[in-house]
């Protein structure tokens, strides 16, 4: 007699097996069709990377670590004057009394975003009712009504228009599309000084000024504090954290945020492993909650740090880590928010934008020249790891020569391409170390489209 146990147990036996061909069968196929049955499948996540023996040959003909370029930076034993104001630009939130901007001056999205030219998450396009309600939902008969200090609770996009929903222009066009959401205006921090203005008609988002930036977040994604809580936040010595992507939790153990560069903490101890800081939690009501949390060292600095090679390295490794995230999308960056959290742990402050950027410091215009005299200039009065440079709508960090070529360290969506079949892009989508001709021998590439021939201007952002 057979038991069902029995039967059970041939069925098993025989799943597993046929499991097991079956997985056989389609890795093989995977290896054929990859490799032509002669090479190994390349890992996933290197496949997704550019192909730099056939497209972008910089990536593979330069060094990917900032440590082979930190022999160019002039070392400094002390502190720069510039490095001793980031607090205060940092916290100016916290010193208004009232919103900074007129309602005229912050309604511009209205302005710029319309129905004639916007698409929907669908690639559809946004009908003009949709914008009317954006607008009404929007509430800035309010605008000013609230004018109170708070700290956002962990990283959270700002938004043009009180939605997560995205605005792109022609999804047909080269460098269109996704990911370029134009109501992504920004992203802030965990534990960023906020000045809020007013909410939206339903009160799940707030309007928010940031020390660089304004926009709408979430209501849920800030606490507010008192006066007195503000400035008792800033009267300690900050630390910078120098690495993204670990776990931030109070004494309880309990998750607050992941660390991530740009982020700044009040200290409140130190010992050999750890710094003690204090961050922000909710108390249920939507105030401010002093906890303290434990910061490992290595991920972690006292602010701010010299400029010299080991720090510079640190810093610029970790953001070679990036993906591209078109401002902030995801919690990866762009080539503004990547000069802004590269600079943060040096304690320069930068604002939110390329053009904003470039005015930094000490101005020198590349107008009227060309090519060859830009190169000269540039290895002439730019300073390796201090030195921005400018081209509508893009900006990189100039980290001085290699191999006689002028090195920048940048994060980028794609090389522009024009071809028969029309303008396109070849995707690098990350921060990548490259010369300022990145692409110039993929097909299609148009030297006078090269971020050499762009170039507008350059500034030291430490003078």
């Amino acid at each position: 007699m057979v038991l069902l146990t029995d039967i059970l147990i041939s069925l098993k036996k025989r799943w597993f097996f046929m499991k097991k061909v079956a997985l056989g069968v389609v890795l093989s196929a995977v290896v054929l069709f990859w490799g032509g049955g002669c090479n190994s499948v390349k890992n996933t996540r290197e496949s997704l990377q550019p192909d730099c023996n056939k497209s972008v040959l910089d990536l593979c003909s330069f060094p990917q670590n900032a440590e082979a370029y930190a022999s160019n930076i002039k070392e400094k034993r002390e502190l720069l004057p510039k490095q001793q104001s980031y607090v205060q630009d940092y916290y100016l939130p916290w010193r208004y009394a009232a919103v900074p901007k007129t309602a005229e001056e912050v309604v511009w999205p209205f302005s710029t975003y319309d129905a004639e030219d916007g698409y929907g998450e669908n690639l559809r396009p946004l009908e003009q009712g949709w914008f009317d309600e954006m607008f009404r939902r929007s509430n800035f008969s309010d605008y000013g009504s609230l004018n109170r200090f708070a700290l956002s609770l962990r990283f959270t996009s700002l938004r043009n228009f009180p939605t997560d929903k995205p605005y792109f222009n022609d999804p047909s066009k080269a460098g269109e599309g996704f990911p370029f959401d134009y109501l992504q205006n920004s992203a802030i921090h965990a534990n960023e000084p906020l000045f809020v203005s007013h909410m939206s008609d339903d009160g799940a988002w707030v309007y928010v000024f940031t020390s660089y930036a304004t926009g709408w977040i979430r209501s849920h994604e800030l606490v507010y504090l008192s006066h007195s809580k503000a400035q008792f936040w800033q009267d300690h010595i900050h630390i910078s954290l120098i690495d993204d992507d670990f776990p931030v939790k109070d004494e309880n153990g309990n998750f607050l945020f992941r660390g991530r560069i740009g982020i700044v903490l009040p200290l409140l101890e130190e010992n050999e492993k750890y710094y003690t800081v204090m961050a922000a939690s909710a108390d249920g009501e939507a105030k401010a909650r002093f906890v303290s949390a434990r910061i490992p060292k290595k991920y972690a600095v006292k602010k701010p740090l010299l400029f010299n090679g080991k720090n510079i390295t640190l810093v610029g490794n970790e953001l070679l880590k990036s993906k591209y995230g078109w401002g902030g999308l995801y919690e990866d960056r762009d080539c503004s928010s990547t000069m802004r959290d590269f600079f943060a742990p040096f304690g320069i402050w930068l604002p939110r934008n390329s053009s904003q950027q470039a005015k930094v410091g000490k101005q020198i215009s590349f107008e009227g020249l060309g090519n060859d005299e830009k190169i000269r200039l540039i290895k002439s009065e730019g300073v390796p790891f201090e030195t921005l440079l400018y081209l509508k709508g893009h900006i990189v960090l100039y980290i001085g020569e290699y191999k006689n070529s002028i090195m920048i360290l940048h994060n980028m969506w794609g090389v522009k391409t024009f071809t028969e079949a029309g303008e396109g892009r070849v995707v690098v989508g990350r921060t990548v170390i490259s010369t300022l001709e990145i692409g110039k021998e993929i097909k299609g590439y148009d030297s006078s489209y090269s971020l050499l021939s762009r170039l507008k201007s350059m500034n030291i952002v430490t003078r």
